[in-house]
């Protein structure tokens, strides 16, 4: 339903954000091949890698908790992993 601005409700989604470096491997695999075969196995709505061509669209609905032990155990203290309420609209 949309208000008088002519918006769409906005829907409560959370984002993900993974930060390493553009080399960092995990089992001897660029981690971020791996991170983006695990969040499409998973169903996240969508992923971008940035500062790379490497990425996928956004459908469905993020299911990203379940993932943080697993991306945390793969990234450990090299990276930075955030997650953050959005409105999507």
């Amino acid at each position: 339903m949309a208000d008088s601005s002519g918006l769409p409700a906005p829907r409560k989604m959370l984002r993900l954000t993974v930060i390493i470096k553009a080399r960092d491997s995990f089992q001897g695999k660029p981690i971020v091949d791996i991170l983006l075969s695990l969040y499409k196995q998973a169903g996240i709505s969508g992923a971008t890698v940035t500062h790379a061509a490497r990425g996928y669209g956004a459908r469905g609905v993020a299911r990203v908790g379940k993932l943080l032990p697993e991306i945390h155990r793969m990234v450990g203290s090299n990276g930075l992993i955030t997650t953050e309420e959005v409105s999507v609209y």
